[in-house]
């Protein structure tokens, strides 16, 4: 938590002064020897377009590796899927967006 309001100014600096005409807003990378995936959704990382990443200090056992490979895949996938699904819902049919009315005809 500590270092995303350091980034988040390194950033926001890098945007207004090297940023050049067409290109992306700038990104950050912190990197970790471990991270909490509650802790980085509540802190909206990548809202801010900070990504965090894990470092290993050494090389784990196959099979978790495998494991590891396996639920980052499986993550991957139902995010695509979550994000074609929001894509695909018309905005009339989101929760809280009232459909517009049609005018009644006839009365002026």
């Amino acid at each position: 938590p500590e270092h995303k309001g350091q980034m988040e100014l390194y950033l926001r600096w890098l945007d207004q002064h090297e940023r050049r005409p067409g290109e992306e807003r700038p990104l950050g990378i912190i990197l970790c020897a471990g991270k909490s995936a509650e802790q980085i959704e509540l802190l909206e990382l990548g809202q801010a377009g900070i990504h965090v990443a894990e470092y290993l200090t050494a090389l784990p056992p196959k099979d978790v590796l495998r494991r590891r490979l396996h639920a980052a895949i499986e993550r991957s996938r139902q995010e695509l899927e979550q994000r074609a699904a929001r894509e695909a819902t018309p905005a009339s049919a989101l929760p809280g967006k009232a459909r517009p009315r049609k005018k009644q005809g006839g009365r002026k």
